[in-house]
């Protein structure tokens, strides 16, 4: 049974995403809150699998709350996926970068709602392919940080290939094949890459694979 926390200021927003979820055998919705501070309290009373966290909300926001949930060691089995009306903003990288597993616009259609929840549960990152050419966009235009490269360091030379492969959309699957090793082998390096890295998902990976230059993207397009 996947658990799940709904955090929006909008009543019609939770009540909507609520009517969906519970229609499903495998998801139970544990509570609800209307800002990010009455969202913190409820992750730690109930520790949800997903916490689907507005953006933009009263007294907490959701990258503020998400950086909370991501920074306290007891909520490490909480993936936060932010939900947005405004699709790739400014908001949504920081919302990465302080820890979210991905996001979802709100316009989303019903079938793909279920199935994020479902994927961000399992601890994968909701990044389509045309987000992640995105987010390489993103990084192409702007300096690197100076203190990130060094990371790379800690990682082995089948660690850096596995964490580049995930940074292209990649799922495991599809890893072990491109490195013409098991799926679990794959796993393996992923889940070694985010210890080592102290990334909480894939989708950190994916940051930190633009932010260390690990991934250098040519010609990134429109």
């Amino acid at each position: 049974m996947t658990r799940v926390l709904l955090v929006d200021d909008q009543p019609l927003i939770r009540s909507g995403f609520r009517a969906l979820l519970d229609l499903e055998d495998d998801i139970e919705v544990v509570a609800e809150a209307a800002d990010g501070s009455e969202g913190l309290e409820l992750a730690k009373e109930h520790l949800p699998d997903v916490a689907l966290i507005d953006i933009r909300m009263p007294v907490i926001d959701g990258i503020e709350a998400t950086r909370r949930i991501a920074a306290d060691p007891a909520l490490a089995g909480v993936h936060v996926v932010i939900l947005t009306n405004y699709g790739l903003d400014e908001y949504v990288f920081d919302a990465l970068r302080a820890g979210a597993a991905g996001f979802l616009v709100k316009d989303v259609v019903p079938e793909d709602f279920l199935h994020a929840v479902r994927v961000a549960a399992r601890g994968d990152a909701l990044l389509a392919p045309s987000i992640t050419r995105k987010l390489i966009n993103r990084y192409v235009t702007q300096p690197l940080p100076a203190d990130t490269g060094t990371r790379l360091e800690e990682l082995t030379s089948r660690e850096r290939e596995a964490v580049v492969l995930v940074a292209q959309g990649l799922s495991n699957d599809e890893i072990a094949a491109r490195m013409v090793i098991s799926p679990l082998t794959a796993k393996t390096h992923i889940n070694r890459s985010m210890t080592k890295l102290q990334a909480r998902d894939r989708a950190q990976l994916v940051v930190f694979a633009y932010e260390s230059g690990l991934v250098a993207p040519r010609n990134p397009g429109p």
